[in-house]
């Protein structure tokens, strides 16, 4: 049966489920689809963070764990309830009049799908009949969206941290966002049924600026055509370049939540601005290091050759200048070490794995 909309938020009910996750996601989602009903009442969309090359088979996985049927939908297709729809690698997942669109919009925090982009999707299109789930993952996709869903009067739900096999993603949720409910993934389907039938409350009224970004947003995950949109005029443009296209990055307050988009499209976090700098830094930092080591090869095959040809003055030269780039390479090795410890995705990796 399809998802209809009426202009009368009194007869509708909680009917839009959004999940986001990463780490630890696809065991997590099979648990969750193991307690969920055959005539569970509404669609359920889902973005697991996968790599844009990899092969997805987390629908067959998902329909086989459970009741419901899962899928990667085809873009325009109708919004069906009961069933599982799951993101396709390297393309949002957004919801849209009553369908599913399937684009290749900008990355948001370094990923296509984005949990961020469909959560905003739901919420920009449902307001109160969206429920928001975040459950487990690395660094903080997802906690802007369901900021969003739940601005628009929709429900949080977070996956209680101490559950989860990784628990960033949901702590970093709930530092900005009140949830509405925080519990263990054993616990997760049975609240999802009974908030399915729960009524939505009246549609949530938000200030014409915030509205029009959240649209602005949403249009940018469909169409990325940010700058037309004129998104670096919605927050404080800031000194700071784009890691992936070196456009300027303007700031965007959400609440507490700081973030940033750059002129074509691309949105980052604190975090995931801060893991991708530290990234493109050590890069540079080890082909400074990789040019210091073949300058001091290079030093010390000169030494040796002129120590060959009987004349220690110049050989001798040549050795202490090998010595010297060896001392500015290991200057630039230690330096890399302290740079990995300000990445993002380091600092919520457990002690045994840094």
């Amino acid at each position: 049966m399809a998802i209809s909309r009426t202009k009368d938020h009194r007869k509708h009910r909680r009917d839009i489920v959004v999940i986001g996750a990463s780490a630890g996601g696809v065991t997590a989602l099979l648990d969750l689809v193991k307690t969920l009903p055959a005539d569970f009442p509404a669609p359920i969309f889902v973005v697991q963070h996968v790599g844009p090359d990899s092969p997805s088979i987390l629908p067959q996985l998902l329909s086989t764990a459970g009741s419901l049927p899962a899928k990667h939908p085809e873009n325009g297709e109708i919004i069906e309830a009961g069933v599982i729809y799951v993101a396709m690698p390297d393309h949002h997942l957004l919801v849209e009049n009553d369908r599913v669109l399937v684009t290749r919009g900008p990355k948001e925090n370094r990923f296509r799908p984005s949990i961020d982009a469909l959560f905003r999707s739901a919420a920009y299109m449902y307001g109160p009949r969206v429920i928001g789930v975040v459950l487990t993952g690395y660094l903080d996709d997802g906690t802007s969206g369901l900021w969003s869903v739940q601005r628009m009067g929709g429900l949080a739900v977070v996956q209680d941290p101490h559950d989860a096999q990784q628990p960033a993603m949901p702590e970093n949720a709930l530092q900005f966002v009140q949830a509405d409910h925080i519990v263990p993934l054993a616990e997760l389907g049975s609240l999802l049924v009974r908030l399915t039938l729960e009524p939505a409350p009246a549609k949530t009224r938000l200030p014409a600026a915030q509205l029009d970004l959240l649209k602005i947003e949403f249009t940018i995950a469909k169409q990325n055509n940010a700058f037309e949109l004129g998104i670096i005029e919605k927050g404080e443009l800031t000194p700071f370049t784009c890691p992936d296209c070196h456009g300027a990055l303007t700031q965007l307050i959400e609440g507490k939540l700081i973030r940033y988009r750059c002129h074509t499209g691309h949105a980052y976090t604190i975090s995931a601005l801060l893991s991708e700098v530290t990234q493109s830094v050590e890069s540079l930092l080890y082909q400074s290091m990789r040019g210091l080591e073949e300058t001091k090869l290079l030093l010390l095959n000169l030494g040796q050759h002129f120590e060959q040809e009987k004349q220690p003055d110049v050989a001798a030269q040549f050795f202490r200048k090998a010595d010297e780039t060896g001392h500015q390479a290991r200057v630039v090795h230690d330096s890399i070490l302290k740079q990995e410890l300000l990445s993002g995705d380091l600092q919520f990796q457990p002690k045994d794995q840094r």
